[in-house]
């Protein structure tokens, strides 16, 4: 299948827009198509899966282009249609998907199911309409849905299709993409039409066919043989049942693994989160306490703090006084105030109230005991100079317990900033618990490999009775059926199903060998062009693919990068074989040919570096014989560079606004 033209109508922002894609011719199978992030490459990349299987991966499966949605009138109708130009074996094929979008009185557009269409052109130039009911069955002999991801395929799937190899999912996939595209599917088919195991195969027909009236054991027998092929067909079912459940089960440990050694260093780091908490809690337990005790003696010095500035004021005061020596001895208070009751001195002098012998006898009364006033003023000065020691003392232990704290600060600061650097690493949560349940998943998927494997060796014992039993069956009819021409003619005839069964079998092991082991050195070939690094990968028969470094024994983890140059690699390497096969000359070799097939990719090269877009785009015009790519305008500018003289259609999408995109 080559693609010739598309053309998208009213199929969401492409309104009239078409493409002819570069077929070859001169050398030039390279269609390019660059446009800006959200101009339509991927709208435009589904248009081809629309029209050939009517299905998209958009969320809003309206396909109607909004602007003609706005447009239309109640009661009108408008069709969203797709057209692709294909030629595959030797015809040419039109396809059209349409859909019909009709509005409402109540402003509301409803869309008919998709009809499809196809006209086939023959070499002859005959066209002819394949009938309605049989269209999907000819899109399926074109390209089957299962085989098309192959082809059309955009950046999102490749990286989830290197996924899958990582962890060895979709084995399966990959083994029907070989045989489906490398011609094995063929002979596959064949062999099936002989499979004695299956009731509508050749060799089952003729072992209905004996006449059982010439020996009524014939009948036990067969039905005998009949048994035991139900039996084994229904074993069969659940031992590949099992083998998938334990190729999950191992995916999922696989996965899991993978995702715990994320943890592990995690779990570290949680438990040194831990003790830096836990530090920091006792650090600042420890400033609290210090600050209390800072309260605590303050507490103690709080009259003398306070008093100190006034006892200061006091002292300078005093220090301008002298009371030495004005002390009266041998007086007493009680003395002068015999005196002035008396209003006589003791030399004679009146002593009447508010003269000024009165006032100054009065004023003795201060120098006299039992407290004189240059007693009183230095025990003062002994209390105040007590006080100000111990305000030299609060500030020294102030000082002391505030340096404290500092240090205590200072020690918190590094904790809180290596705490910040270690819930960095974390991204928050407890780890534990992730390691816990990821552990939880692992016994699970072990149990479930254990449980399945021992579940799947009893039935392959069981299958082994169920074989004996139906071979002795076998052999007793077989020598009671010689008895009878008839039943002797259908043996011969059976015998030689057989054989043709048996031999297609062996060629068929022998050509799916040659084909992986021919398959591996291919891709390795083109992943080495790709990536140009010393890894190499093998495919074993359950098509599990494992990469392995040269100076290295044992499988390696690769990067987003590798596995997508292996995705490259594995799709490229199929498209490659098919191709050398249908030029070769050897006719067995040409037997397994398939038609050619196009690389159609939304976004393909957006997770490459420079170089490795560089060894891509050379790599792919060489194994493909048409190659259409979807690209955004900064990797666009360097395909355009590196792919060159292979372009031979080019298209830029030049957004008019949110709802219409057009080609230019």
């Amino acid at each position: 299948m080559l693609l010739q033209s598309i053309k998208l109508e009213n199929f969401r922002q492409f309104r009239n827009e078409s493409i002819d894609f570069a077929d070859g011719n001169n050398g030039k199978n390279v269609t390019i198509i660059i446009g800006e992030n959200g101009t339509g490459k991927t709208t435009f990349a589904q248009a081809f899966f629309w029209c050939l299987y009517g299905e998209t991966e958009f969320s809003d499966k309206n396909m109607l282009n909004k602007i003609v949605a706005t447009e239309m009138r109640p009661g009108q109708e408008c069709k969203v249609q797709v057209t692709l130009k294909l030629h595959h074996g030797e015809v040419d094929y039109t396809l059209i998907r349409e859909q019909i979008y009709r509005k409402d009185t109540s402003n509301r557009i409803k869309a008919d199911n998709t009809t499809f269409d196809i006209a086939v052109k023959d070499a002859s130039g005959n066209t002819n309409y394949v009938k309605k009911f049989q269209c999907e069955s000819e899109v399926k002999g074109i390209l089957p849905k299962e085989l098309s991801r192959y082809f059309f395929f955009d950046g999102e799937r490749i990286e989830k299709m290197s996924k899958d190899i990582s962890t060895g999912k979709k084995a399966t996939d990959f083994a029907k993409a070989v045989k489906g595209l490398l011609g094995l599917n063929a002979m596959y088919s064949a062999i099936q039409h002989f499979d004695p195991i299956k009731k509508s195969s050749v060799i089952s027909s003729y072992e209905s066919s004996y006449n059982a009236q010439s020996n009524t054991k014939i009948k036990e027998y067969t039905d005998t043989i009949e048994r035991c092929k139900t039996e084994i067909a229904a074993i069969d079912a659940r031992i590949e049942e099992l083998d998938n459940e334990i190729e999950a089960a191992r995916a999922r440990k696989a996965e899991k693994s993978e995702e715990i050694k994320q943890y592990a260093e995690g779990e570290e780091l949680q438990e040194k989160k831990e003790k830096l908490l836990s530090k920091i809690r006792a650090a600042e337990k420890s400033k609290s306490n210090v600050y209390k005790l800072i309260s605590k003696d303050f507490n103690g010095s709080l009259s003398s703090f306070f008093s100190i500035s006034l006892i200061q004021r006091a002292l300078e005061l005093l220090s301008e006084k002298d009371f030495a020596g004005k002390d009266i001895p041998y007086m007493h208070a009680k003395t002068i105030e015999y005196l002035l009751k008396q209003k006589v001195c003791l030399c004679g002098t009146h002593l009447d109230e508010g003269t000024i012998p009165y006032t100054k006898v009065k004023e003795l009364i201060d120098f006299l005991p039992p407290q004189s006033i240059s007693t009183t003023i230095g025990d003062f000065k002994k209390e105040s100079k007590r006080r100000a020691n111990d305000r030299q003392d609060i500030y020294g232990q102030v000082s002391d317990h505030l340096a404290v704290i500092s240090q205590q600060e200072d020690d918190l600061t590094d904790l809180r900033d290596e705490l910040a650097i270690v819930e960095g690493k974390l991204s928050g949560g407890d780890v534990r618990a992730k390691v816990r349940a990821i552990n939880n998943e692992i016994q699970i998927c072990d149990q479930t490999i254990r449980k399945d494997n021992a579940e799947r060796d009893r039935k392959i014992a069981e299958k082994g009775k169920k074989e004996s039993e139906m071979e002795r069956a076998d052999t007793e009819r077989r020598n009671l059926t010689l008895l009878d021409d008839n039943n002797k003619k259908i043996e011969i005839y059976k015998a030689y199903a057989e054989r043709i069964y048996k031999e297609l079998q062996e060629v068929y092991m022998t050509s799916e060998a040659e084909i992986r082991y021919r398959l591996q050195t291919t891709i390795n070939d083109i992943f080495k062009q790709i990536y140009e690094g010393g890894l190499y990968l093998t495919i074993d028969e359950k098509y599990h693919i494992s990469v392995y470094a040269t100076d290295y024994d044992g499988d390696v983890e690769t990067s987003t990068a590798q596995s997508i140059s292996v995705i490259f690699a594995f799709i490229t390497g199929i498209i490659k074989m098919a191709r050398d096969n249908r030029i070769a000359t050897d006719e067995d070799v040409q037997l397994l040919s398939s038609e050619p097939y196009p690389l159609v990719m939304d976004a393909p090269l957006s997770a490459f570096d420079k170089r490795r877009i560089k060894t891509v785009c050379e790599a792919l015009p060489e194994t493909a014989e048409q190659v259409i790519i979807f690209i955004k305008d900064t990797d666009g500018e360097l395909a355009e560079d590196y792919m060159g003289d292979r372009i031979g259609s080019r298209h830029h999408f030049d957004k008019k606004n949110e709802f219409e995109t057009v080609l230019v």
